[in-house]
């Protein structure tokens, strides 16, 4: 029987997958027009099941070598002559398991190969449709197509670079007619090939030469940009929830089911086979809109390679953790400028992409926004309120029944706020304020219940959190006061978003930094048209 599956490659015989054969065609019109270009996603974005489903595409037409730098050694990239070996072994080895002559596979690996200038004239002879003579020659009629997966393997290494401007030179050799080369190259991996010579720079494993100046060629720029959208969408997810239906009749409502796991995951690979993993093997295939949201409430809590990567690089990258953080926490508004380092990185990354409607930067995906949230939170709670006397409320406080009172969570929040509050630390108030709500509210509903900011919605002048605990959604709008008027369309906001989910009630607060004899502290719920009211907290 067939599983979801969230390690290593997807095989159709194997596990419930995706219907990714839309992607596949777009990616064929590429290479039929001999395109070069690089697979550029995020970590488990599924970009080594598409390269296997695309070989798979590529079988009939087309000598197909799909080779990885995965488990290469680091010897294999300390000369030319041993990169060279390397490189020719992997692709013998993945013709082997092609449709072509062995004889044509085992001609690939050539001993007196022990340059790039040598290398590049055996590619020229296995790649010549008019050197048709014997088995061991290209297969008639076709043209080959060279995958590397895993080329961040690679990527810090002067070696790879100079095997990249081999081929570029074979393109623009071939494109003049004068040289024969790969159909088309497809590099797959994190990082972006195009810019690796400056990265490599910035990582001081290349020095620049003195003929290069401040400008420099890229080894790939021959390469077209990959526009394919590698995300599910709602539809696509239906396709892989339909095969499993077929097998169970769990009588799941498809449509709305895949939308739930759109709604969290935006469509991220791994993140959309996790969730159905979890209601299949974990929650007694509970396939329901609440049963998505009772996965990703434990998806968030848990340690998978995603999440550490995630970590890790908000560890490692002082500036784009900024970057995040005052796009998430502070509600900067942030463009997404292809020129701008920390933005490369982040979209490279996977973790912000351009809102549709705005052009501005937003977080890639609802669950992100909750593991960046609550990182933020804890980091800066523990770092920012050490010397700070916290009030001792604790989940039974406002857990009763296994039923979650926002409303004494808010009359809480403002006794603890008005505890702490100094006008000393106004700056950081002004720019923290709605982060020490987020820290308060963590510990009370984690393990039960989740939060996420709702990235698209957050500006200076506001922030949305979304508060999911049991069968209850709870909507807060998180505000800077700006005067009457900005606070009557606060109002209209918050009613426009509780429209949108379906609910009568909401919570706002609002943080007044204006001297103690001007602003008005208040906790009073406000009743409006249409039986909705709004709990209205200033602060």
């Amino acid at each position: 029987m067939r599983r979801f599956n969230v390690t290593g490659i997807c095989v159709p015989s194997k596990h419930y997958m995706v219907d990714i054969s839309g992607k596949i065609e777009q990616i064929m019109q590429l290479i039929d027009r001999g395109h070069y270009f690089t697979i550029n996603r995020g970590r488990q974005y599924g970009k080594t099941t598409t390269l296997l489903q695309l070989e798979k595409r590529l079988a009939d037409d087309h000598v197909c070598a799909n080779i990885s730098f995965e488990a290469s050694d680091d010897k294999d990239f300390e000369t030319s002559e041993a990169f060279c070996r390397m490189f020719l072994r992997l692709i013998a080895k993945s013709l082997a398991f092609a449709p072509v002559p062995k004889e044509y596979a085992q001609a690939w690996v050539n001993d007196s190969v022990n340059s790039f200038i040598t290398l590049s004239d055996h590619i020229t002879s296995m790649c010549n449709p008019e050197n048709q003579g014997g088995a061991d020659s290209l297969p008639h009629g076709k043209k080959v197509v060279l995958m590397v997966d895993e080329v961040d393997k690679a990527s810090n290494n002067r070696v790879f670079l100079h095997f990249l401007g081999m081929l570029r030179e074979k393109y623009l050799t071939a494109q003049a007619e004068k040289d024969y080369t790969f159909q088309s190259v497809i590099l797959a991996g994190v990082t972006d090939i195009k810019n690796l010579k400056l990265k490599m720079i910035n990582d001081g494993v290349y020095t620049r030469a003195e003929t290069e100046g401040k400008l420099y060629n890229s080894p790939w720029n021959i390469a077209v940009d990959f526009e394919v959208d590698m995300a599910f969408a709602p539809a696509e997810i239906a396709t892989m929830l339909s095969e499993y239906e077929t097998d169970y009749n769990t009588g799941m409502d498809i449509t709305s089911i895949s939308e739930e796991i759109f709604k969290y995951t935006s469509g991220y690979p791994f993140l959309v086979s996790r969730v159905c993993q979890r209601i299949d093997e974990k929650m007694d295939k509970t396939w329901t809109v609440r049963g998505v949201q009772n996965a990703v409430n434990a998806i968030v809590c848990e340690n998978n390679t995603l999440f550490d990567d995630l970590i890790k690089n908000l560890e490692n990258f002082e500036n784009m953790y900024q970057f995040l953080y005052g796009l998430l926490i502070v509600g900067e508004s942030k463009s997404l400028a292809v020129h701008n380092p920390d933005v490369q990185l982040a979209v490279m990354f996977g973790y912000i992409v351009s809102d549709p409607l705005t052009k501005r930067a937003v977080i890639a995906n609802r669950i992100f926004e909750i593991i960046m949230t609550s990182y933020f939170a804890s980091k800066d709670a523990n770092a920012a309120l050490i010397k700070k006397e916290v009030t001792g409320v604790i989940e039974r406080d406002v857990v009763k029944g296994g039923v979650f009172d926002m409303e004494l969570c808010m009359r809480k929040f403002a006794e603890h706020y008005h505890e702490i509050f100094s006008e000393n630390d106004l700056p950081f108030f002004e720019r923290h304020g709605r982060l020490l709500f987020i820290s308060y509210l963590k510990p009370l509903v984690n393990g039960y219940g989740f939060y996420h900011i709702e990235s698209q919605f957050t500006d200076l002048r506001r922030m949305d959190v979304v508060v999911d605990y049991g069968r209850d959604q709870f909507i807060i709008e998180l505000k800077l006061w700006r005067g009457e008027t900005a606070q009557e369309r606060a109002y209209d906001q918050l009613l426009d978003y509780m429209d949108s989910k379906g609910t009568d009630k909401g919570y706002l607060l609002t943080f007044d930094f204006r001297k103690e004899g001007n602003k008005e502290r208040k906790a009073e719920w406000v009743q409006l048209d249409g039986g909705r009211a709004i709990f209205d907290v200033v602060v």
